[in-house]
Parts: C-alpha cells; structure tokens; sequence
C-alpha cells in the first residue's frame, strides 16, 4: 500500500510558515480613572499578577489609546468622572471599532438605574468599591484568557 500523505508541500509550508510566527503580545488591560491613585493602585494590583496595564485619567485619553493601541483586550474603568463618565465612555467605545471589547465597571457611587444602564451595554460586570481584589483578578484573567 503506498504511502500517502495528507498534506501537500505547498499545505506543509503553510503551516510550518505558520508554527514559526512569533507570539503576539500579551493583551493588556487599559485602566480609565480620573483619580490617580486609584488607577495606579488598580494597576499595581493586576501587574503583581502579571497583567499588563495601561492607563487612562479620562474618557477621551481612553479612547484615543483604544483607537492607536490594538493590544488593548479589555477596559476597566471608574463610572464617575469628569467631564466624560464611565457609561458615556462605555457608549462611545460600543459605537467604534472597538465594540466587541470587554469592559469592567467599577463605582463607589452607583445605583440601580447605574447597573441597569451598564448592564445595557453589555458590560462583562459591575463591580463596587472596594474592590474584591481575588474575584477582579479572576474576571481579568478570564476576559484575557489567561490560566487561573
């Protein structure tokens, strides 16, 4: 019985071409906060666990480095700031290029109509401060794929 082999030369350079490429990026988390310290803090939580973040003091700081940083794979941010809050940030990311994102919600100050509005833009969740720092790492690294 011959041999016969299932793929052709051209198929197996393909794959071969493909087995080499190196690894994209690892995704990275963009944090958007006007309060410094609790965007930092965030950031140092999820990078002590080897998330990559990036940061972000406003709304429009946010959605500029969604539109020029494609390793961005999930967004958390503050529901409350100035002069563009988390929902409206939410809204704008929802109608670009960029709507499949997974987005966080995190508030020290919200309400139910808050939730209800967030849940509405399909947020992943809505968490409150203070922050649960094991169920937000196991969120993270769920959106990102990462092992738990």
């Amino acid at each position: 019985m011959p041999d016969h082999d299932i793929l052709s030369d051209a198929e197996r350079e393909a794959l071969s071409a493909v087995m080499l490429e190196p690894d994209l990026p690892p995704q990275r988390v963009l944090i958007a906060d006007d309060d410094k310290d609790a965007r930092e803090l965030l950031a140092e939580i999820l990078g002590l666990d080897g998330i990559r973040c990036i940061t972000a003091a406003s709304g429009k700081a946010a959605l500029e480095l969604l539109e020029s940083n494609k390793s961005i794979g999930l967004l958390i941010t503050d529901l409350r700031m100035a002069p563009c809050n988390g929902l409206d940030l939410i809204r704008q990311v929802r109608e670009s290029e960029r709507a499949a994102l997974p987005i966080i919600i995190i508030s020290g100050d919200a309400d139910v109509r808050d939730a209800i509005a967030a849940m509405h833009l399909s947020v992943v969740d809505f968490l409150l401060k203070p922050i649960d720092t094991t169920k937000l790492l196991a969120l993270v690294k769920h959106e990102l794929g990462m092992v738990l």
